[in-house]
């Protein structure tokens, strides 16, 4: 079986986000572009083991094709932004219109964006925009490439990932698996992502691992839960999701047949 090809858009998205209360964690396969600003609130992301922090007046850009973990912190205001999700259509289509298509591209998956006058008032425009249930497709369509070229104007990098319109290239198997262990996404999506099709994800892993990817997995999220809860004395409710299991009595189940004993035992002993 091969891996599926990945759903993508089919014109641009423009977001409103308003959360209010508790906070909002997640996890994600971004498979558009994205381009959001916060109004209000705190927004914490992981791309593999890397952390980034974003708060209110933040510009950010991320890139396509990247699982990501976040936590939308609320706080007293609630957590407000305006996000736009680039289809490939729109952008291929600019790439035509300016005569710019890159190569692969290997940065970060998440830039902070230095905000110039332009971009401001494209933002300002598009957020009042997000409010109305009214606005013309085409118009919106208007604006929303035009917040592509700015983008384009005011970062190289940026520019190179809105015009790269290839899908994931073989990357090293074991460095990104290392790297993204605990997103729990099934596996096509770790096989395209590291630009091979599920047979030969599945191949090229038992030739360097000597085990299955569900069970690598499972000990690899098993040893760093025991890890946290002997040396970092964390509770089995805080982690189970951090390390990549969906509820916490999956997680109580596979470390009791792992170790002999439940999380909360372990933890209760140290």
């Amino acid at each position: 079986m091969e891996s599926k090809k990945v759903q993508t858009l089919s014109e641009p998205k423009l977001i409103q986000n308003l959360y209010f209360g508790d906070n909002v964690e997640g996890e994600a396969f971004v498979s558009d572009h994205i381009f959001s600003y916060i109004i209000s609130g705190r927004h914490e992301v992981w791309i593999g083991c890397k952390k980034y922090t974003f708060t209110a007046g933040d510009y950010r850009f991320f890139r396509r094709n990247q699982l990501t973990k976040s936590i939308k912190h609320t706080e007293s205001d609630g957590f407000k932004s305006i996000a736009v999700h680039f289809d490939q259509n729109t952008l291929m289509e600019i790439s035509k219109e300016i005569g710019f298509k890159s190569e692969r591209f290997h940065g970060e998956g998440v830039k902070a964006v230095k905000a110039n006058s332009l971009l401001k008032k494209s933002v300002d425009a598009l957020n009042e925009y997000a409010q109305r249930t009214d606005v013309d497709r085409e118009i919106l369509r208007i604006k929303i490439k035009e917040l592509v070229l700015i983008l384009a104007d005011i970062d190289s990098e940026i520019k190179e990932m809105l015009f790269e319109f290839s899908d994931p290239g073989k990357l090293d198997l074991e460095g990104f698996m290392n790297g993204h262990y605990r997103y729990n996404v099934p596996l096509e999506k770790f096989a395209f992502l590291t630009g091979r099709s599920l047979s030969g994800f599945k191949r090229d892993f038992a030739r360097l691992f000597k085990i299955t990817p569900s069970r690598w997995l499972t000990k690899k999220r098993l040893n760093e839960a025991k890890y946290l809860l002997e040396n970092c004395k964390q509770r089995p409710s805080d982690i189970y999701l951090e390390i990549g299991f969906v509820n916490i009595s999956h997680f109580s189940y596979a470390y009791k047949k792992e170790f002999g004993m439940s999380p909360l035992q372990k933890n209760k002993d140290n």
